[in-house]
């Protein structure tokens, strides 16, 4: 039969009052909190009525004050069973849904949400539709009660309620009103109005909320069962700790002290040692195996145990065999090759020898801390090297006591237990790198171990025992020697390492650098022939440094880019030709540059000479005058003792005024500007004493100096020339720039046996006595027409003091320079 005609809903006027996160379904009792002002007043409204009033969800719960087309359309009428007033303004209320509605209007109120409601009765069912309803109905009061049951949250008192409701749209809508659904489903619920269709939405919805108990049940169990078999192992491992820790542990102990008795009793050691572990045996055989003491004791017995007291290498003193090895593995460094030898020749007829404490001082990467492994490998010793560089705290170097937690030796003890021997070549790397701070200072703690006349007895810390150091052969490695303290330079015997020349670099690539390179990047089957243009353009122009570590990476980036071709030709190539355009083309642009004469000769720019960190370079000195009152400034980085060398430099050049035919007053009208390029690179040192007074005189007197030549020496304000450190690299430095004259201190007449035999031959070199024959040496010869006649006779030789007016000087220069081109532009020359 179809359904009867129905009647339009009914439409009423009731207060409206808005829920968040909460959707109220009819015949449900639910208690509310109201707070805002609108609801409070639209649940007074009811009140004053006939309690009815509509619930309706808001659509975005955190909205404080909802607009119309911020709540649903669809609610519930419900009736309120009871309204109390909370103390703090509040109003608990207790409502009770009756029936659907939805919203038809809104009506214009101040004081709450009014509306025009149009009540949702539900159809009834017809008779065709009764069986499929009724089938409906069972199925989901089945699939609830088996929510129930997984969900323990919901009594199982409501599956019984619910299988007596035989009303199909009350047990939909409390069974919705008891699931956890979410609320758009639970709006999408109250919204529909058709009854099948609600029921179901209802069962599939319920069976989605039943799969995913299921599978958190499934969860819940596994991992209760997890922790139930971790509970149970955690449990039967300690009782099986407890049951061997009562029937065994005693006896395991007894045998362990048995165990480092008999070690001790054999062990070779000095006495006291034998009876400090003895007295340390007693007292442990009186604490419990478990307690925090046996363990540091058991620690410190088992480290001295394990020092090699007696155990020491068999030494080789053959002097051939060990000059072969040094230079084999090093080419150059006679100097320090010369005294291992000479240790060697003492040693072989001295039987007891303290060990000699050699400390290698020298730029990065010219092979100082290899060699100390080639002089153990000569010497059949073994090789200990310990870096001190960052090493702030003494306990590194003396051990901490033992009363502290994790206490241990210090580095000196530790890498003799490494060696397993007490006559290694023990290397103390970085020494000039150990700071201090409040923990104390590393470098006095090494006074010690550096003397020879006190490391017989070295006492550590963590030991605290005698321990012989003086079999060692102690090399120490620093970059410079400024910053090793003075008591520990006066225990070592210093070796410096000047930097490598490009001669010697240019060997040391042939035999070592690139042989090794070719072998550890796969192409010794290649045939690669570097052309010595090759090589120098590496050194030169791709490297910048007084050792050879970055020419090797250079040297193995040329390398490891043929072997990319080698592998992609498919090794059908089998020679390669690395010559200056190679070179070029698989390195990119060159990277430095080393500073060269300039082209002309300059007025107030001369060529210094400097030692860096990567080796001598030429350090041109510029100075500028302009109007002023004797200002002098100074730029380019500059230490204190540069900055006082150009203040010198001025006092002296004041002083000598009248024999350089300046005036007396000559400072109080101009300024001076004494700037050194690079700016980035720091400088400092008193060598650059005689390069800014030449600079100085030659701007002041409107002189060139000399492109060729370059320069070296401290000054003082009587004008002496003072010997200076370095010259070997600095004389290279000038060779390399190509200058043709070097200047330097008379004093320092005895370094030049340092420097190669073919620089000197190419150089002429002058010995300076005074400033006065720097400048005669470097500034270019006046003219006869010359007005400063002082100036003319003082670069000859003769002391004249007669002043020019350096006006006249100008007019000079002027004229000379018109008629140079007046003649240039007749085409005469």
């Amino acid at each position: 039969m179809p359904d009867k005609p129905q009647t339009p809903p009914l439409a009423r006027k009731i207060p409206l009052l808005p829920l968040r996160e909460l959707i109220v379904f009819p015949h449900e009792v639910v208690p509310l909190f109201v707070g805002r002002e609108k609801s409070i007043n639209a649940l007074e409204e009811a009140m004053a009525t006939d309690r009815a009033i509509l619930l309706c969800a808001q659509k975005k719960a955190k909205v404080n004050d909802p607009r119309p087309e911020g709540i649903h359309n669809f609610g519930t009428i419900g009736s309120i069973i009871q309204l109390l007033r909370l103390p703090d303004g509040t109003v608990k209320v207790l409502v009770e849904g009756k029936s659907r509605a939805r919203i038809g209007r809104y009506i214009d109120h101040d004081k709450y949400f009014l509306v025009e409601a149009e009540l949702l009765e539900p159809a009834p069912v017809s008779a065709e539709d009764e069986a499929e309803i009724s089938a409906l109905m069972r199925s989901v009061q089945q699939t609830f009660e088996n929510y129930v049951k997984l969900n323990k949250r919901v009594p199982p008192e409501l599956a019984v309620s619910v299988q007596s409701i035989d009303n199909p749209s009350r047990m939909a809508d409390t069974i919705a009103a008891h699931v956890n659904f979410k609320l758009t489903a639970k709006q999408e619920l109250l919204e529909t109005e058709s009854i099948r269709a609600r029921l179901e939405k209802l069962y599939e919805l319920m069976q989605n909320e039943i799969e995913i108990l299921q599978v958190e049940k499934k969860i819940r169990t596994r991992v209760k069962k997890q922790m139930e078999k971790n509970q149970k192992e955690y449990y039967l491992n300690e009782q099986m700790q407890a049951i061997q820790k009562e029937l065994g542990s005693q006896d395991e102990f007894k045998n362990e002290i048995a165990e480092l008795e008999e070690r001790v009793r054999r062990r070779k050691m000095s006495a006291e040692a034998t009876d400090r572990l003895k007295k340390e045996l007693r007292k442990l055989k009186m604490m419990s195996p478990m307690s925090a003491e046996a363990t540091v004791v058991r620690n410190y017995i088992d480290t001295v145990l394990a020092l090699p007291w007696d155990e020491r290498t068999v030494e080789k003193l053959d002097i051939a065999e060990a000059e072969g090895i040094l230079d084999a593995d090093h080419y150059g460094l006679d100097k320090p090759k010369e005294r291992i030898v000479e240790y060697l020749a003492v040693r072989s007829l001295v039987p007891k020898l303290k060990g000699p404490i050699l400390c290698l001082v020298g730029p990065p990467g010219v092979g100082k801390t290899s060699l100390a492994k080639s002089v153990a490998r000569a010497t059949n010793r073994k090789f200990v090297r310990v870096s001190l560089g960052g090493v702030r705290d003494e306990a590194e170097i003396r051990g901490h006591r033992r009363t502290y937690i994790g206490a241990m030796p210090g580095k000196i003890i530790q890498g003799l237990r490494k060696a397993g021997s007490n006559n290694p070549v023990f290397l103390l790397d970085e020494i000039d790198k150990i700071s201090m701070d409040f923990r104390g200072d590393p470098s006095a703690a090494m006074l010690e171990v550096l003397d020879p006349e006190q490391n017989s007895a070295f006492v550590d810390h963590f030991l605290d025992l005698d321990y012989d150091l003086s079999d060692v052969l102690f090399l120490c490695t620093a970059n410079s020697l400024h910053s090793i303290p003075l008591p520990l330079q006066d225990r070592m015997e210093i070796i410096e390492l000047s930097g490598y020349t490009d001669e010697e670099k240019q060997k040391i690539a042939r035999q070592y650098l690139i042989p090794k390179q070719l072998e550890a990047n796969g192409m010794q089957n290649a045939e690669i022939v570097f052309t010595d243009q090759a090589v120098r353009e590496l050194i030169h122009h791709y490297t910048k440094e007084a050792g050879v570590r970055s020419l090797e990476r250079a040297v193995s980036s040329v390398v490891r880019k043929l072997a990319r071709e080698y592998v992609k030709d498919g090794k059908k190539k089998k020679s390669f030709k690395v010559d200056l355009r190679l070179v070029q083309r698989l390195l990119g642009a060159q990277k430095y540059r080393y500073n060269s004469a300039d082209a002309s000769d300059q007025i107030g720019m001369t060529n210094g000479l400097a030692v860096t960190i990567f080796g001598g370079d030429l350090l041109p000195a510029e100075v500028t005058l302009t109007a002023g009152k004797g200002k002098v400034t100074l730029t380019g980085k500059l230490g204190e003792v540069m900055q006082e060398s150009a203040q010198a430099a001025v006092t002296y050049v004041r002083s000598r005024s009248p024999s350089l035919g300046l005036e007396p007053d000559f400072h109080e009208h101009v300024d001076f500007h004494v700037h050194f390029p690079e700016g980035a690179v720091p400088k400092d040192g008193p060598s650059a004493g005689v390069t800014i007074v030449t600079s100085l005189v030659s701007a002041l007197l409107r002189v060139p100096v000399r492109k060729d030549v370059a320069m070296t020496g401290e000054i003082n304000l009587r004008g002496r020339v003072l010997p200076i450190g370095g010259l070997k690299d600095k004389v290279l430095a000038a060779f390399r720039g190509e200058m043709k004259t070097v200047i330097c201190p008379r004093d320092n007449e005895k370094d030049l046996a340092d420097v190669p035999k073919h620089v000197l031959k190419a150089l002429d070199i002058k010995l300076a006595d005074t400033i006065d024959d720097v400048l005669r040496w470097a500034l270019v010869p006046l003219p006869e027409d010359h007005p400063n006649v002082a100036l003319r006779k003082f670069l000859a030789g003769v002391d004249v003091t007669s002043p020019v007016d350096w006006r006249e000087v100008n007019r000079y220069l002027e004229e000379r320079r018109r008629k140079d081109r007046e003649a240039h532009e007749s085409g005469v020359h």
